[in-house]
């Protein structure tokens, strides 16, 4: 079969494109958990709260990976698609530069601003201590991380989904493995959970980029690496809604820490309970949403090559077999999160009983809508995928900037911090009926294309 993603049945290529791409995520979010876990029991809540406060910048690695990752493999998956195989490799090319100077810039950021910026995420005082301890070490691993995250969309983009999966995992069992000993064996604290995350990360980055260096598809010369306008501007128009996404729950999350640390410090719980278990109920969730977004970078090479190619049909049912498969596990993680929060919380180390009672009321409140989450990025990633990045970078917005964020101010004003918990459904009921909107509209739109060009066939 000479063509795969045009001709191979299109469950069995989303078997094969999104579950690497599932445990690559799964991966990432790990990298957070596993620290989350190893100093939530040997710190305590106070570590707990620094890794929510340091978790915008791991959001900022992504968006930039993902920015500069998804908009090159989109962009390669296109032009292979229409036969443009001569303008393939500077997508690629161009992509793996960015991901490393965006890497490396960051790192430089964040160690020069360290303490300006920990504050203006929400960090209370009897917090920034751990925090800065976590950060200044994690920072060095950026560039690495980023390299890790970008490059597996290129490797997946380049028929190699296994290979991405095996550079994430090694990464991510090596992190355990040292988080292990220098947190629990060594009692290096926060210190040592940082170190173990870079020399994952470091691990992992190294695996990607002497892949790049050896891409199959496609062969890379340093012309390829130069970077170019006309390049990078493609690249960066179609990896912007998947970036835009992080960004979004980046800064949610930064304006979400500082609402929890003013209007926790008028309830009972005080300033730290309510950021640190913030902090574990979304890395939980981040679990969930690894697999929905896994599934969603799935199906974009199927997506936008058969759209390249004008196979419609193709399209329709790569899109909505995306949609069965979200539907099932968001019934199962919604279950989870409404039967079971408190053991969830306890896994993470132990807690007063206004922490529980919080930490419960999280779990079941701000995620009520986990039901119907999967809409929203498989749309996104949908718009993306068939080169038309402006509504992908629309809906990638809906949910967490457009909705979410004047929820969050409007609603606490009402019903104090009870109101932060409420705004998470409410945001996502409307996030997913906006998605709804424009993909039956998109549909539409295929139909006529399909009608058309059958009209031309029978002309002909």
């Amino acid at each position: 079969m000479d063509k795969p993603l045009a001709e191979e049945k299109v469950s069995k290529l989303l078997k094969q494109f999104a579950v690497p791409s599932i445990i690559a995520m799964l991966v990432s979010a790990i990298y957070n958990i596993v620290d989350q876990f190893f100093i939530g029991h040997a710190v305590g809540a106070l570590g707990n709260a620094a890794t929510n406060i340091a978790f915008p910048l791991t959001m900022m690695c992504t968006a930039l990976a993902l920015m500069f990752g998804v908009g090159g493999a989109s962009c390669f998956n296109l032009v292979m698609g229409q036969g443009k195989e001569e303008k393939a490799p500077y997508f690629i090319g161009n992509a793996a530069v960015m991901l490393v100077g965006s890497g490396t810039l960051l790192f430089l950021v964040t160690e020069l601003f360290l303490n300006p910026m920990l504050r203006a995420f929400g960090s209370p005082a009897e917090v920034l201590p751990y925090a800065r301890e976590y950060v200044k070490i994690t920072a060095v691993g950026f560039p690495f991380l980023i390299v890790t995250t970008g490059g597996g969309h290129l490797m997946r983009a380049d028929g190699s989904p296994k290979m991405t999966m095996f550079c994430n995992l090694s990464g991510a069992v090596i992190n355990t493995v040292l988080d292990a000993l220098f947190v629990m064996v060594f009692g290096w604290g926060m210190a040592g959970a940082a170190v173990a995350t870079v020399i994952g990360q470091v691990f992992s980055g190294m695996l990607v980029i002497i892949y790049l260096t050896r891409f199959k598809t496609v062969k890379l010369t340093r012309k390829h690496i130069c970077p170019r306008a006309e390049y990078l501007g493609r690249i960066t128009t179609l990896g912007a809604a998947s970036s835009f996404n992080q960004i979004a729950m980046m800064t949610v999350q930064i304006m979400l820490n500082n609402l929890l640390k003013y209007y926790g410090a008028q309830s009972v719980y005080g300033e730290a309970i309510p950021i640190a278990c913030a902090g574990i109920v979304m890395k939980v969730n981040q679990v969930f949403f690894a697999v929905i977004i896994g599934i969603s970078q799935g199906i974009q090479p199927i997506i936008g090559f058969n759209y390249g190619a004008k196979s419609y049909g193709r399209v329709k049912e790569a899109y909505l077999t995306a949609v069965k498969l979200g539907v099932i596990l968001s019934v199962c993680a919604f279950l989870a999160f409404q039967i079971v929060p408190r053991q969830l919380l306890a896994l993470f180390g132990e807690g007063s009983e206004e922490y529980y009672r919080f930490g419960v009321n999280y779990f079941r409140i701000f995620l009520a809508g986990t039901l119907i989450n999967f809409m929203q990025p498989f749309t996104s990633g949908f718009f993306t995928s068939i080169g038309k990045a402006y509504k992908g970078m629309f809906l990638s917005l809906t949910r967490q900037i457009i909705f979410l964020l004047p929820l969050l101010f409007f609603l606490p004003y009402l019903m104090g911090i009870d109101g932060i918990l409420y705004a998470g459904p409410v945001a996502d009921i409307m996030a997913f009926l906006t998605a709804l909107v424009m993909v039956k509209k998109e549909f539409r739109n295929m139909t006529a294309l399909e009608g058309r060009s059958g009209f031309l066939m029978d002309k002909e």
